[in-house]
């Protein structure tokens, strides 16, 4: 939810997302498979608004980020769930077609990485207006969440990313988990995996490996 990357592989890619969350939210429903208007999705699920951060089909996986380009000022209350508007865009036929139609009005400003049709593509929605960006499938790519790292931050993260890949070159999906779960550890303010004063952490991290024929989901539960 709050830092994704992405990893081309020969074969497919690996998309992996750690989410960071109030501790005091109610913890995630482990991903399982639900039917939503005909459509095997499977995804972890949040209690309190029903949706998600992560889903995936047998075609498609769509991982998504709070807020857009920068961070925004939030309202007390919005119409409708972000993580709702991915289990809309997941039973579409064609995602990006119900993405340019989708009323977004009143809906928090977030960002959505969506692989399908070996294809890469970022959705964001800044309160104001929507944008649809194609990315390189075949390079790798990193994304923090604008609500909680600054661009500085964001940035610095990057080079934490591109260090990784030098090392590594063509990294297996446990060293990626590795990379999301570990990298500056001692960092709890924005390491890659946070704690902020017991308030906010990152609660799960959730990968899902894409082949030619297979999409796969690995969850990875860190509440204590």
């Amino acid at each position: 939810m709050c830092t994704v990357t992405y990893v081309p592989t020969n074969n497919g890619c690996i998309i992996t997302s750690n989410r960071d969350e109030k501790i005091a939210r109610e913890r995630a429903i482990p991903p399982k498979e639900y039917l939503i208007d005909g459509n095997k999705i499977n995804f972890p699920k949040d209690p309190k608004a029903g949706g998600t951060w992560v889903a995936h089909n047998e075609t498609k996986v769509i991982v998504l980020l709070n807020g857009a380009q920068e961070k925004h000022n939030p309202k007390l209350n919005y119409l409708k769930s972000r993580g709702l508007i991915v289990l809309e865009l997941m039973t579409a036929e064609n995602t990006i077609a119900l993405w340019e139609k989708i009323d977004l009005s009143n809906v928090e400003p977030f960002t959505i990485v969506l692989i399908e049709n070996n294809k890469l593509t970022q959705l964001q929605w800044n309160e104001v207006e929507k944008s649809t960006t194609e990315f390189d499938a075949k390079q790798f790519h990193i994304w923090s969440s604008s609500t909680l790292y600054s661009k500085e931050i964001r940035e610095k993260r990057k080079v934490w990313f591109q260090d990784f890949i030098k090392t590594k070159n063509n990294p297996t999906s446990e060293e990626i988990l590795h990379f999301h779960q570990f990298t500056e550890s001692e960092n709890k303010e924005f390491g890659l995996q946070i704690n902020r004063n017991d308030i906010l952490k990152t609660v799960s991290i959730t990968q899902c490996s894409v082949t030619n024929n297979k999409i796969e989901m690995l969850y990875l539960d860190l509440y204590e």
